[in-house]
């Protein structure tokens, strides 16, 4: 039996086929879109809508003559923010920044508490020592002659980038998203509640003890007290939200 002869591919024979990335190029408009979009989102995540009663409106020609670009790609990012439930187009008005009714502020501050309080879990179980310490520094100017009740604008702020750290110590970019929107009520409602009934003496006491937790990697501790802490603010919202909303 004769020995079988391989033969060396022909030149003519096709060569395997590998997939094709195909990557089409990006249309003016669509950047312009995207843009718009991130740009205004940032803004509505940054304001402050629960300081007042009035609505707070978008105005679309002053919006493009901010960012540089046609009303196209602004009208084209309100539609986009519209469907994530963030505005509200009304006939012959314009488009409104929506705001959430008591009921649904406090579902979200719920949920906020459930999110924050997987994030204190897992940021003492993967965040650096070196990020950890960087909570407390938030507090450090806050003592017997600068208290917090006597200084609320600074821990405001002081307090909403807390509850925005310990979500970023978790070091889940998923949580991250999911709490960015929530944020904008939770952060709005904080801000507004955080002068009255001396709740702002008593919020330090509970975010240092949060700190302690996490600095000592006590996992369930930090998971509980998070979480309570919060529950807290749901409890009060539901007690006290007069003045908060229509």
């Amino acid at each position: 039996m004769k020995p079988r002869v391989q033969r060396a591919p022909s030149a003519k024979t096709p060569a395997k086929s590998t997939p094709e990335l195909v990557v089409g190029r990006f249309a003016p408009e669509q950047t312009f879109k995207t843009r718009a979009y991130e740009a205004l989102k940032h803004a509505i995540l940054e304001m402050d809508i629960y300081s007042s009663a009035e609505p707070t409106w978008i105005d679309e020609r002053q919006l493009s003559e901010q960012l540089g670009v046609s009303r196209t790609p602004v009208r084209e990012a309100i539609v986009m923010l519209e469907h994530e439930g963030l505005v509200k187009s009304v006939a012959r008005k314009g488009v409104m920044v929506l705001k959430k009714t008591r009921r649904e502020v406090i579902d979200m501050i719920h949920a906020w508490a459930a999110l924050e309080s997987m994030a204190a879990r897992l940021a003492t179980l993967h965040a650096s020592d070196e990020s950890i310490a960087e909570l407390r520094k938030l507090f450090e100017g806050f003592n017997e002659g600068h208290k917090p009740a006597d200084h609320l604008s600074e821990y405001s702020t002081a307090n909403i980038k807390f509850h925005q750290s310990i979500v970023k110590l978790s070091g889940s970019q998923v949580l991250v998203d999911m709490t960015e929107q929530v944020l904008l009520h939770v952060r709005g409602i904080r801000r507004i509640t955080i002068g009255r009934d001396d709740r702002a003496s008593r919020s330090i006491v509970d975010h240092l003890a949060i700190i302690d937790a996490i600095e000592k990697r006590d996992t369930e501790r930090a998971a509980k007290l998070s979480r309570d802490h919060t529950l807290g603010l749901a409890d009060y919202v539901e007690a006290h939200s007069e003045g908060i909303f229509d």
